[in-house]
């Protein structure tokens, strides 16, 4: 899997297009002309031409956008600005109650990211699920970091299953010293989700004038 996230000076939509579809012209080793962005009916986009190969996911804040490709199985992405948000009270109307939880349970000025790392995983197993965050897609528990708060690992990931659900696996990690954070999701119907050996990745950043 390749995830791939830079800041933008705007535009963030049109860029992380061009991104997605440059990516996946690198990765396959073919023209630029060989690929192009669609999207289906609900708008969720997906590659035309040679890029049919890839799955994808693509996602944009202000200031700042990511996109993930793979040949494996369906993959989310999302991407947050870290900022101050009423988390404490977030968390409890949306998330489940363990996670709320964790989350009022971190000091004050720990809880906004925290929310944000929950969000930005839920965000991204809705579109690897193809259906966004409808059907209870915020009380959907997804694995808690390993440690709080996380260490620098430079971008590293290893996607750990969903409670309960085999098939799903997904994780956030912080990027950018911190101002940002990327959540993936891979679903895996054959199962393999679960193999932490096959589902680790590096978030890479790409340079501002190579973004779009």
């Amino acid at each position: 899997m390749t995830v791939l996230w830079c800041t933008t000076d705007g535009d963030e939509r049109r860029k992380a297009h061009a991104l997605l579809v440059r990516s996946a012209a690198e990765i396959l080793d073919v023209p630029l002309s060989e690929i192009w962005l669609e999207h289906e009916a609900g708008g969720r986009p997906f590659l035309g031409g040679v890029g049919k190969a890839l799955q994808v996911s693509v996602t944009h804040a202000r200031g700042a956008l990511a996109v993930a490709l793979t040949g494996r199985a369906p993959v989310g992405v999302d991407v947050e600005v870290v900022r101050g948000l009423r988390a404490p009270a977030m968390a409890r109307a949306w998330l489940d109650p363990a996670e709320a939880a964790w989350v009022t349970g971190l000091p004050e000025g720990e809880q906004s990211a925290a929310f944000l790392w929950l969000w930005t995983q839920k965000e991204s197993v809705g579109k690897a699920l193809g259906q966004g965050l409808r059907q209870g897609g915020m009380s959907r528990q997804v694995p808690l970091p390993e440690q709080w708060p996380p260490g620098d690992d430079g971008g590293r990931l290893v996607l750990h299953p969903l409670p309960g659900v085999p098939d799903l696996a997904s994780a956030a990690v912080m990027v950018g010293e911190g101002r940002h954070i990327v959540g993936v999701a891979l679903r895996d119907d054959a199962g393999g989700a679960s193999r932490a050996d096959v589902v680790r990745l590096e978030v890479h950043q790409v340079p501002l004038a190579s973004c779009g």
